[in-house]
C-alpha cells in the first residue's frame, strides 16, 4: 500500500487529539498539516493545545512543533498539502457542511467525524465491517460536487457503535424492533472530570440530539443505494434513551430486540463469533482481528477491562438471554473515542484507500 499525506482539521479538540495520536505510528498515513480555529492558528501545536491535552499519552513528538494552520483561511494551502483530511470541528452544522464541501471541491477528500453530512443522501456513512459497499455512492456525489477526487464520507454517531454491530449480523432473521438504552462516557462530550467536575458522582438522563441520532442513523447504515443516493431501510425500528454517566471512555448499551423469525441463542452466538466484514477481509491496519467478542460471565463486559480490547476497536457483548416482552436482550460496549470516533474514521480511511477511492 502506498503512503498518503494527511491533514487533521480540528486538531486541538478531543477527537482531533485522538487523531493526532493514532497517526504517530500509522503504516500508511503521514500527517503534513494540523488545522484549527483562528485562535490556535500560527501557534505550535503543543502551545495551541496547552492544558487542553486530554489523552493519557503525551503529545506525539512529530506534532509538537508543527505550526497550526487556520482551517478556513488556509484552506487552499491545506488541501494542497494533503491527499485527504480528517475533520472533527466544533462549528454550526451549516458551517461544517460548507467547510467540508469546500475542501472536497478543492479535490481534498474529507473523512468526517462531524454529524452535519450524515443525512446527506449521497454521503456514505460507513462502518467498514458492516456497509463498506456504501462507498459505491461516492462517484454520484463527485458528480454533484463537480470533482474528480474530492468527496465526503462520514462516521456514524459514537452511540451506535456499541449496538448496531451486534444487531447487524442477525439481520438474516429479520431484526424488526429494538429498544436501546445507552450509558455514555463524558469524553463523548469532549470533556474530562477536570473540565466537567459536575459529572463526578452524577448521572444526567439527557444528551442533546443523541436519541434522534441513535434512532435514525442505523436505518441509513441498513439502507441501499438507489439512483445515486442511499435510501434508508424501513427496519429495524429503534427507540432509544441516552444517558450520560461518570466514566471517562466507553459507551455501554442495553438492547432488547424482536425478530421476524426468532433465532436460537446458539445461532446468535455463532453468528457473532464467525462475523467478519470487509475490514477483516482486507486486513486493514486498524481492523480488529475479531470484531465481536462475546463474554459468558454475568458481569461482563465491563468498561475498565474491555474498552481497550483489540486496541479499542472491538465490540464487547454479554448477558444474552431471552426476554419476557421481546425475543432477546443483551448488553454491549465499545470505546467511544477509538471505535466510536477517531479510530473508526481512521479505519474508514484505510478502507477507502484500499478500495482505490483516494487515488
Amino acid at each position: 500500500m502506498k503512503n498518503y499525506n494527511v491533514a487533521i482539521i480540528g486538531a486541538t479538540g478531543m477527537v482531533g487529539q485522538r487523531f493526532t495520536t493514532l497517526m504517530e505510528s500509522h503504516p500508511w498515513f503521514n500527517v503534513t498539516a494540523l488545522a484549527a480555529s483562528p485562535r490556535s492558528a500560527g501557534k505550535k501545536y503543543s502551545e495551541a493545545v496547552g492544558k487542553k491535552w486530554s489523552m493519557t499519552c503525551p503529545i506525539p513528538e512529530y506534532a509538537k512543533d508543527m505550526t497550526v494552520l487556520d482551517a478556513q483561511a488556509d484552506m487552499k494551502k491545506i488541501a494542497g498539502m494533503a491527499d485527504f483530511a480528517f475533520c472533527a470541528v466544533d462549528m454550526k452544522k451549516e458551517e461544517i457542511r460548507a467547510l467540508e464541501e469546500a475542501y472536497a471541491r478543492l479535490e481534498c477528500p474529507i473523512i468526517s467525524n462531524n454529524s452535519a453530512h450524515r443525512g446527506t443522501p449521497d454521503v456514505p456513512m460507513i462502518i467498514p465491517e458492516l456497509n463498506a459497499d456504501h462507498a459505491r455512492v461516492i462517484p454520484f456525489q463527485r458528480r454533484r460536487l463537480g470533482t474528480k477526487r474530492g468527496f465526503i464520507a462520514v462516521k456514524s454517531n459514537c452511540s451506535l457503535q456499541s449496538y448496531v454491530p451486534a444487531l447487524y449480523p442477525l439481520n438474516s432473521f429479520g431484526v424488526k424492533e429494538a429498544v436501546v438504552c445507552t450509558y455514555q462516557a463524558i469524553s463523548g462530550a469532549g470533556k474530562t472530570f477536570e473540565s466537567w467536575p459536575e459529572m463526578v458522582d452524577n448521572v444526567i438522563p439527557y444528551i442533546g440530539g443523541e436519541e434522534e441520532k441513535s434512532e435514525q442513523e442505523p436505518i441509513k447504515i441498513w439502507g441501499e443505494i438507489k439512483d445515486g443516493k442511499i435510501v434508508n431501510a424501513q427496519y429495524p425500528q429503534i427507540t432509544a434513551q441516552c444517558i450520560r454517566i461518570p466514566v471517562t471512555d466507553g459507551h455501554t448499551a442495553a438492547v432488547f430486540v424482536r425478530f421476524e423469525s426468532k433465532p436460537s441463542k446458539e445461532e446468535i452466538l455463532n453468528l457473532w463469533a464467525s462475523f467478519k466484514g470487509r475490514a477483516q477481509e482486507l486486513e486493514l491496519p486498524s481492523a480488529p482481528k475479531q470484531f465481536l467478542h462475546y463474554f459468558e460471565e454475568n458481569d461482563r463486559p465491563q468498561i475498565k477491562s474491555e474498552r481497550m480490547l483489540e486496541n479499542g476497536m472491538a465490540i464487547s457483548i454479554g448477558r444474552l438471554r431471552e426476554d419476557s416482552q421481546y425475543d432477546y436482550k443483551f448488553v454491549c460496549m465499545s470505546h467511544n473515542t477509538l471505535r466510536g470516533a477517531a479510530g473508526g474514521a481512521v479505519l474508514m480511511a484505510e478502507l477507502l484507500c484500499a478500495e482505490g477511492y483516494m487515488d
